[in-house]
């Protein structure tokens, strides 16, 4: 038995612009909307020759108005968060520890092109916190033996965004990756979205020791905390842990 052919099915359409109407078509919608506007114009000459129809009463008794009073207290800084971070950055830095010295790096306030420079490639990151719309930095950095700390606060306007968040996520994005820490992190605890990462391999160069890394970076309101930590031999998750803590606190 011979089996019936089927027909193909069209191939789909292709998108791009939307084709015009026929002339015909567009005749139609015309006369349509001269109707349409013809049946409107005699509701409304029907309408003005009637008498206006009364408002019900109203259903609810006359608010009376409120007596002046003095105006609220504002909020303490234990409750607003802006009286802190409006004031000065470098406050809220991480107390540096006893036994440590200041490292020789630049100390306290940083402006957008000097925060960029920490970075390799300092032109994109100069770039993205434009996009993020930075408002200033702070740092602190100290030493002990073969050891280095910095903790930098990067403060956002968020007005018109979330660019501390935007900043944030970005910069998360790298960890992951082999040529950073290679790991999802550790979540911090009291932060929704702060992690420790600690770096898999050391980073190496002929002719010097070998350079552990880990990072924390979190954000809290229009501030992002980002901590680096460096040192010759393996550095442990709980001391950076317990120093991004210490850090978010104070935020």
């Amino acid at each position: 038995m011979q089996q019936a052919l089927t027909a193909p099915e069209p191939p789909p359409e292709r998108p791009g612009r939307p084709r015009r109407r026929g002339r015909t078509t567009l005749l139609i919608a015309c006369a349509a909307v001269l109707g349409a506007v013809a049946g409107v114009c005699t509701g409304y000459v029907v309408q003005a020759g009637r008498e206006p129809d009364a408002l019900p009463p109203l259903a609810q008794q006359s608010v009376a108005r409120a007596k002046s009073g003095k105006a609220p207290e504002p909020l303490s800084a234990t409750r607003d968060h802006r009286v802190r971070t409006d004031g000065d950055l470098r406050k809220l830095l991480v107390q540096r520890p006893a036994g440590t010295q200041k490292a020789d790096s630049a100390q306290g306030w940083l402006d957008q092109y000097g925060y960029a420079n920490y970075y390799e490639e300092p032109d994109e990151m100069f770039a993205d916190l434009s996009a993020s719309r930075f408002r200033r930095a702070a740092l602190s950095a100290w030493e002990k033996g073969q050891s280095a700390t910095e903790v930098h606060l990067i403060q956002f306007r968020d007005a018109e965004g979330l660019g501390s968040r935007d900043f944030l996520s970005g910069q998360q994005g790298y960890m992951p990756q082999k040529a950073w820490a290679g790991t999802l992190g550790e979540p911090i605890p009291g932060s929704a979205d702060g992690r420790v990462y600690v770096f898999e391999k050391p980073r190496t160069k002929a002719g010097y020791l070998p350079m552990y890394q880990a990072r924390a970076l979190a954000a809290r309101g229009d501030i992002v905390m980002d901590v680096w930590l460096y040192d010759t031999k393996p550095i442990p998750k709980k001391t950076a842990m317990d120093l991004a803590e210490r850090q978010l606190e104070r935020l």
